[in-house]
């Protein structure tokens, strides 16, 4: 990774992006490990995690993970995720954090020199390229291994680096936690 160590970093996570492609390449990631090791490599000035989140519920899986990192160093940008009816009659969740995590990028540019995007989304091309008109160095973190990538083609050619989780996973990763199979 080429992070200048007199760069100011910004993390971007886009928490369910970030979520999928850890579980398709087997691994959880260590957010407190993850903090860690940017702050070793450069000026840490924000890590930002975005998700939606499903209101109504009584339990959210989500909810100890998003009140840990809220209180160990992360800004945690939520809303309410839509729950809507397909067109099989389906019940479905969308909650997509895109123009958050955007506007977010754009107004705090200004204050880092390097943004580190957790996300594959090829959504994010057009911010990249905004962000790299600014200045801005762009690292976009997401994986290669899987059988079908996980990262948009043109997202990973406009970013100045790209990242693979399964690499970055050898120092913030540990592998998934395996539920009790209940008989």
């Amino acid at each position: 990774m080429a992070i200048d160590p007199r760069e100011k970093i910004a993390l971007f996570i886009d928490g369910a992006n970030l979520y999928a492609t850890s579980k398709a390449i087997g691994i959880d990631i260590d957010y407190r490990k993850l903090l860690t090791e940017f702050s070793a490599k450069a000026y840490l000035l924000r890590a930002n995690y975005y998700t939606a989140l499903v209101e109504d519920q009584e339990y959210s899986s989500i909810r100890p993970l998003i009140d840990w990192l809220d209180y160990n160093g992360y800004t945690v940008v939520t809303k309410p995720a839509k729950e809507f009816t397909d067109s099989l009659g389906r019940r479905k969740v969308k909650g997509n954090m895109d123009i958050e995590l955007t506007v977010d990028a754009l107004e705090q540019a200004p204050y880092y020199d390097h943004l580190v995007l957790f996300s594959g989304d090829g959504d994010f091309t057009a911010l990249v390229a905004a962000l790299q008109r600014r200045g801005k160095r762009i690292t976009v973190v997401s994986t290669l291994t899987t059988p079908t990538p996980m990262i948009s083609d043109d997202l990973r050619r406009q970013a100045d680096f790209f990242m693979d989780v399964a690499e970055l996973a050898k120092t913030v990763g540990r592998p998934q936690v395996q539920k009790p199979v209940e008989a």
